[in-house]
């Protein structure tokens, strides 16, 4: 299972995030996570948000340069070692992660080359994916908390 990331590419001045996340709100979109790094003059803003479609259609009218790719997301025990035991499997797997990030509690998202190779692969160690309709539900349940 994968969930879907919109990354987008930034100049690196103060405000130009803050217009896209703006932007999101006053759309509805809610982000369930994000990454930003920096390449010098320009960034990468990753996330995962609750309607990848609306994101980037938000994105689109402000002309920004944004593109959706597919990434695993697995749910961590809340303990120590989880996050070392998790890429360990990966490893072991001959699973190459080439970024990850965490989400909200301990959902991380993992940028992997094959995504469907990787969730074959992944299928009978002990981790536990999960796909978009299921990140939202655990999401609403979390929120009536």
């Amino acid at each position: 299972m994968s969930v879907q990331q919109i990354s987008v590419f930034l100049e690196s001045q103060p405000g130009h995030l803050r217009r896209v996340l703006d932007a999101f709100e006053d759309a509805g979109v809610n982000v369930r996570g994000y990454s930003a790094s920096d390449t010098g003059d320009y960034g990468i803003v990753r996330f995962i948000v609750d309607e990848p479609s609306r994101a980037l259609s938000v994105l689109g009218v402000l002309g920004a340069a944004a593109t959706a790719t597919d990434v695993l997301c697995a749910r961590l025990d809340d303990k120590p070692g989880e996050l070392a035991r998790v890429m360990g499997i990966m490893a072991d797997c001959d699973i190459n992660v080439t970024y990850s990030y965490s989400l909200i509690s301990t959902y991380i998202a993992l940028s992997v080359k094959d995504v469907a190779r990787a969730e074959q692969l992944l299928e009978g160690e002990p981790v536990d994916l999960i796909g978009q309709s299921e990140l939202a539900r655990v999401l609403e349940r979390n929120e009536g908390r």
